[in-house]
């Protein structure tokens, strides 16, 4: 019974959210609309912003607990939460209706699939929209897709891959309110390769990859890219590494690049595997002092502080 209720009060603020939208559209077309309106009809459209923002964590929470377990009870609110992708809604609109689909594709996989003909070309669209925050929204649904979304998905990853990519590459791509969106961009690039390798040409993306990381604004991501840069060193990935470890200097810069951000806490496990990549070299001498030679002292220094820590 409280499923029952919870759906009922999510239902009616989003209608609520939609009403308060038109209200507000016929209010700009009244003759008394001035500046002092518009100031006022922004406050109201920011409160409504944080309600959808709340129903957004709601719902990321049953996903997160329930899973597909929650579809039946979720199918209530389809056609509320489609409707805040459509291509006219504002931003904040779309970005949230993403995320609430993030959460279903990261959490109800690969049951998410049913849904997948209301969510997917919007995705796939949104990951070159003009506004960061609905980019880095289908960024991270296109990287879920990959980690947990089953065989059904996998047109979409190789569909995804040049589009992601078109993202990394644009000229104004790490700007201070553009990066978390190519962050996320990234590290989707990362999960496709990891998850679906026979989606793409692994062997040709991965030298591309390597030249945009280290991540360090989205925390969560850079753990993301960094784990799979140690899988891909631990197996002694020839792309990766180089002929006869030519790679290795560029590895530790990332490496060091990564800690002097703080991209990685000292005490998740991903810091004890990029020590230990850094180890098994300081092992081999020769191979070492050149590696440390190519670092400015500050790289140096933020390798010797992952080595003293982790």
């Amino acid at each position: 019974e409280h499923f029952e209720e919870l759906g009922g009060i999510l239902k009616a603020k989003l209608e609520e959210h939609f009403k308060n939208q038109e209200l507000r559209q016929v209010k700009r077309q009244d003759e008394d609309y001035d500046e002092q309106v518009e100031e006022s009809l922004q406050d109201e459209d920011d409160n409504d912003v944080y309600i959808l923002t709340k129903v957004s964590d709601i719902l990321h929470s049953i996903f997160s607990s329930y899973k597909e377990k929650v579809l039946p009870w979720f199918e209530q609110l389809l056609p509320l939460i489609v409707n805040l992708i459509c291509p006219h809604r504002p931003w904040p609109d779309r970005q949230w209706g993403l995320c609430i689909f993030d959460d279903v594709i990261e959490h109800c996989s690969p049951a998410s699939f049913k849904y997948a003909e209301y969510f997917l070309r919007p995705m796939l669209q949104y990951v070159c929209d003009n506004s960061p925050e609905v980019r880095q929204a289908a960024a991270y649904g296109l990287g879920v897709m990959a980690q947990y979304g089953g065989d059904n998905y996998r047109p979409f990853c190789t569909e995804a891959l040049p589009l992601l990519v078109r993202v990394i590459q644009s000229a104004d791509s790490k700007t201070k309110e553009n990066v978390n969106a190519t962050e996320n961009c990234i590290s989707a690039v990362g999960k496709i390769m990891k998850f679906k390798p026979d989606c793409v040409n692994v062997e040709e993306v991965l030298p591309h990859w390597l030249s945009w990381l280290p991540l360090h604004e989205d925390k969560e991501e850079a753990v993301q890219t960094f784990n799979y840069l140690c899988d891909l060193i631990e197996s002694n990935h020839p792309i990766v590494l180089g002929p006869n470890n030519t790679n290795l200097p560029k590895i530790f810069s990332i490496i060091a690049e990564g800690e002097m951000h703080e991209a990685i806490k000292h005490e998740d496990p991903c810091a004890k595997r990029l020590a230990n990549v850094v180890r098994q070299v300081q092992t081999s001498g020769g191979l070492w002092t050149e590696c440390i030679a190519q670092l400015s002292p500050e790289q140096q220094a933020a390798i010797q502080e992952l080595l003293n820590s982790a």
